[in-house]
């Protein structure tokens, strides 16, 4: 499907397209490998050509530069037995856990050629789940001295950002309706704030979809893409058959 977006920030119109691709509930590491192929295909071009991968993976955990294990308020049995395996990773951020119900939101775009800086880009990203959350009427906000999203119950997002020959890749991570006794396994903020996520917030069911569609027209809209082509699923991808164990009682 190919759509077309006028810009909303004023500035002038990227002049490459992005292309967005759903792929529903996918491994990490196959996400990753998308993410770092197209890092290598848009490190040769000279114009705006961007991705974005959108999806959801079985739970587990990330470390990015700002973590550490002391993050992990699990023991390793736990993580075993909820077959959660622990993943290091060259990214911005700390400790996060993923699971279904989490949008984990991939932008693979030319900072140099956007002329966007690094601290301005976090910042768009950031601004963009803001802008969501508003259509949701969830009262949402960011703070300068650390990456994420809160609301008022807690953090619901979490910003982790790699660049590559100013290719930037990782990204952002919201929590829709995740299972949050898989989210209080870490310690996700300097802060000790609770994590929460927008289902928790609104006091009632948020579908996936909805998120995520308003998320991908802010995004455009931000970048400043003129165009952009939506596909679902990708021939690369492998998908994965783990299944979430959660808590009772």
């Amino acid at each position: 499907m190919s759509q077309s977006c006028t810009t909303r920030n004023g500035g002038p119109a990227a002049k490459g397209s992005l292309e967005v691709r759903l792929l529903g509930c996918v491994d990490f590491e196959s996400a990753l490998y998308l993410q770092e192929r197209l890092v290598y295909e848009l490190s040769g071009r000279s114009d705006t050509q961007g991705g974005l991968l959108l999806c959801e993976h079985p739970p587990m955990v990330t470390v990015g530069r700002e973590g550490s294990r002391a993050d992990i308020l699990a023991d390793s049995r736990e993580l075993v037995s909820r077959q959660m395996d622990v993943r290091w990773l060259n990214r911005g951020g700390g400790t996060i856990v993923h699971a279904p119900g989490q949008l984990a939101v991939y932008p693979v775009v030319p900072l140099d050629q956007l002329g966007i800086g690094l601290d301005d880009y976090r910042q768009l990203l950031e601004e963009c789940v803001i802008d969501t959350c508003r259509e949701l009427h969830v009262p949402a906000w960011r703070f300068d001295d650390g990456p994420g999203v809160w609301c008022r119950l807690g953090q619901f997002a979490h910003v982790g950002i790699a660049v590559r020959s100013w290719i930037a890749y990782h990204g952002l991570f919201i929590n829709v309706s995740p299972a949050m006794d898989l989210m209080r396994l870490v310690q996700s903020n300097s802060e000790g704030d609770r994590v929460t996520s927008i289902a928790a917030q609104r006091q009632r069911r948020t579908p996936m979809h909805m998120v995520r569609e308003g998320l991908i027209r802010h995004l455009i809209a931000r970048l400043g893409y003129e165009r952009f082509h939506v596909y679902t699923g990708h021939p690369l991808l492998r998908r994965s058959r783990k299944t979430v164990s959660v808590a009772t009682g």
